[in-house]
């Protein structure tokens, strides 16, 4: 069993759902390097999708630089993900601080929003990392 799946009622295109949940499953390391990915077909006959889909996914995984392939074996978590994790930072630091900014827009006071800021940053687990 796979650990990718698809919400068919998503406004998110499959493709785009798939590529996500890989970039994902790689991130958080629960998809290792060099690891091999499910087959075009496997894939498709266990989400119920067109194999194409899943072509489409995994090509634009491999032109982000996330998967690659060996003719004949299949696809593969690229070997150096380091970056994704820190590019995927970035864009979560860059949503907060968008965050941040439409709450000033719609007059959300600096005390509440700081408040709650330190409410999720209290419940927040962590990963032993305090350094920016």
């Amino acid at each position: 069993m796979s650990l990718i799946y698809v919400d068919l009622r998503s406004r998110t295109p499959i493709f785009e759902q798939i590529v996500d949940a890989v970039r994902d499953l790689a991130i958080r390391g629960l998809m290792k390097p060099d690891e091999h990915l499910p087959s075009v077909r496997a894939l498709a006959a266990e989400l119920a999708i067109n194999p194409n889909t899943i072509q489409k996914a995994y090509g634009e995984l491999e032109r982000q630089g996330v998967i690659y392939s060996l003719a004949g074996r299949g696809n593969f978590i690229s070997p150096d993900i380091s970056w994704l994790a820190d590019t995927h930072r970035e864009e979560l630091l860059g949503a907060i601080g968008a965050s941040i900014a439409a709450a000033a827009e719609y007059g959300v006071p600096r005390a509440a929003a700081e408040k709650k800021i330190a409410e999720a940053m209290k419940n927040y687990g962590g990963n032993g990392h305090d350094s920016d």
